[in-house]
């Protein structure tokens, strides 16, 4: 597919992302970044999640030349840990058992592509979000699971819905960033790779 200077795409097919980046820009594509999301040895979740929002903008930035890309990962961090995407109620379950009572930081990492002038530069950010979870008893989990089916988000919390109902307290600079991207963090990531936010 030819590709045009100025136009901007999204390298994920995730409706959070995609709806996230509707309050800031109207126009944008998107597109589907094949890349191996397995962690690489004793890599820790922050670096990986920044690895892989970078990945991500790679990928997307080979299939449209002289766009802006934006790549996007988000990982949950427990006491170094890696909590992905559980991909089944089972796995959902044991994830929010390890999360009771306890301290999860989810690192959102994302990364800008910026091919309009030639060959991509990369441009990077993470923002960590802390989420106390209370303790939950099986009869909670298994409520909110059935309610929200959260299989495609990292250690199984859905803020924007139920799952706040499973937390003590968040501790963030950006509320955005939970939800799967962190748009403080994109728009100064935008602004630097010469695209007009206002």
């Amino acid at each position: 597919m030819s590709a045009t200077p100025q136009r901007l795409v999204l390298a994920s097919t995730s409706s959070y992302r995609s709806e996230l980046l509707r309050r800031i820009v109207a126009d944008f594509e998107t597109c589907a970044a094949a890349v191996d999301e397995a962690m690489h040895g004793e890599e820790m979740p922050l670096l990986a999640a920044v690895r892989l929002a970078r990945e991500k903008a790679r990928a997307g930035a080979r299939q449209h030349p002289g766009c802006w890309v934006i790549g996007s990962d988000q990982l949950a961090d427990l006491d170094g840990t890696p909590l992905g995407k559980p991909g089944s109620i089972e796995r959902a379950h044991a994830q929010l058992r390890q999360c009771s009572g306890r301290t999860v930081a989810f690192h959102t990492a994302v990364c800008v592509a910026d091919g309009t002038g030639g060959p991509p530069v990369f441009r990077e950010a993470v923002d960590t979000t802390r989420v106390v979870f209370r303790v939950l008893d099986a009869a909670e989990i298994s409520r909110y699971l059935a309610i929200e089916r959260p299989l495609d988000c990292a250690g199984s919390f859905k803020v924007e819905r139920l799952g706040v109902a499973l937390s003590e307290r968040v501790e963030s600079n950006d509320p955005t960033a939970l939800i799967g991207l962190p748009l403080i963090a994109l728009c100064h990531l935008l602004r630097e790779s010469g695209m007009s936010i206002p």
